[in-house]
């Protein structure tokens, strides 16, 4: 079949379901991955034949997309950083706004011409902490989870960017200290409350973790106020706190740092517009 019929077909089954653009980038997707061609090959060569194997893939691709199964999913892999990521239905798949607060991290002074200490609390797919050792090779590097599952991708996400990330499965919510001093501490924990569920896409609702996504509408920011309470015992003396946030709850969680221990406190907006981004330094 030549390849123009199948992006046909494409559209045909799921521009009911997506933007226009967005199932191009679908299709271009799938092309480098399965066919190593890039998203202008059809272009250059629009007469291009897949056999019947190379094609198989692709419309597996649109019976998942049909489901609203997200494409890093269904092709195992998501970009991040300008590195390629491993991700499952275990892990979050990293989004923009993330990489936002990384490059916070990379751009804060104290960062560049030290050994700092570095933890990722509720470290995913390991995301932030293999970003942060990949562009601060002199950094230790820890990263905390509760999924052991998690834990599995993040350890094969650090050694496929050939970085050394020290890996401890706990739950924040149970644990006063991991036996060390931190220059930087960063999270971006559940955040999204029940009631907020309605605004959620159904490809996120539906296949990615809801232990990562999901917090109880009575105490929202549970996460927050237990990272803050094990930050004043493990942060070194102006060591930096950074989170990611609920835009709804950016206000309230920018008071929990509005006390003694931490001064400098920031609250960045995201490319949207939105407040995602805190930063504090203690005291």
């Amino acid at each position: 079949m030549h390849l123009k019929e199948i992006k046909n077909i494409f559209h045909k089954e799921l521009d009911s379901r997506y933007p226009k653009e967005e199932v191009d980038s679908f299709f271009a997707m799938m092309m480098e991955h399965y066919l190593g061609l890039d998203r202008f090959a059809l272009a250059l060569k629009p007469n291009l034949i897949v056999t019947k194997e190379e094609e198989q893939p692709f419309f597996e691709g649109i019976t998942e997309l049909r489901l609203e199964r997200p494409i890093q999913y269904i092709l195992g892999k998501a970009h991040f950083m300008g590195m390629d990521l491993l991700v499952n239905e275990n892990v979050l798949i990293p989004r923009p706004e993330t990489e936002e607060l990384v490059r916070w991290i990379l751009s804060e002074p104290r960062t560049k011409n030290q050994e700092p200490r570095i933890l990722d609390i509720g470290t995913g797919s390991g995301c932030i902490a293999i970003a942060l050792a990949k562009n601060l090779p002199r950094a230790k590097v820890y990263a905390l989870d509760i999924s052991k599952e998690a834990l599995e991708v993040a350890k094969k996400n650090a050694a496929r960017n050939e970085v050394e990330v020290n890996f401890v499965k706990a739950d924040i919510l149970k644990i006063d200290t991991i036996h060390e001093k931190f220059d930087i501490i960063v999270s971006n924990p559940p955040y999204v409350r029940e009631l907020e569920k309605g605004e959620i896409n159904n490809n996120v609702k539906r296949y990615e973790p809801e232990l990562a996504l999901f917090v109880s509408d009575r105490d929202p920011l549970i996460f927050y106020k237990r990272i803050v309470q094990f930050s004043l015992g493990s942060l070194r003396k102006e060591g930096l706190l950074f989170f990611e946030v609920n835009q709804y709850l950016a206000t309230e969680t920018r008071r929990l740092l509005e006390n003694p221990n931490f001064s400098e406190i920031e609250l960045r907006k995201d490319l949207y517009g939105n407040d995602r981004i805190l930063k504090g330094k203690s005291t």
